[in-house]
This record gives structure tokens, C-alpha cells and sequence, in this order.
């Protein structure tokens, strides 16, 4: 199960937050905002998700950067 953690106002915003969680050992996904998968664009508000349970490693991760 996946739980929004933030949101992003462009694909590259979306994506380097991804890069930045992952590389923690996070395992992130990133959606449109819309719930619509052919919204897929670069200039598309997009939503991060992480693991239900798991959202305070990603809170953590935040403060450290």
C-alpha cells in the first residue's frame, strides 16, 4: 500500500525528489495529480508516494537535507 507524501508542480520536481528518496534506500513512486496516467506530462502536477508506514523515514530524510 502507497501513501501521498508530497506534491510537485512539474515531472523534473517530481522526479528529483524520487532520486532523493531512493537514493536513502526509500522505495518512492511518482503519479499525475490528476489519478489520469495518459495526463503524464512535463508541466503536470504530480504526487510522491512512499510505502504506507513508512512515511516518517521519508520526514526524516527531508530534515536531513
Amino acid at each position: 500500500m502507497w501513501v501521498e507524501f508530497l506534491r510537485a508542480n512539474s515531472l523534473m520536481v517530481a522526479e528529483m525528489w524520487k532520486l532523493a528518496l531512493e537514493g536513502e534506500g526509500l522505495p518512492t513512486k511518482i503519479l499525475p495529480a490528476s489519478g489520469d496516467i495518459t495526463a503524464w506530462g512535463e508541466r503536470q502536477p504530480f504526487v510522491i508516494y512512499v510505502p504506507k508506514g513508512r512515511e516518517h523515514v521519508a520526514e526524516e530524510i527531508l530534515r536531513k537535507l
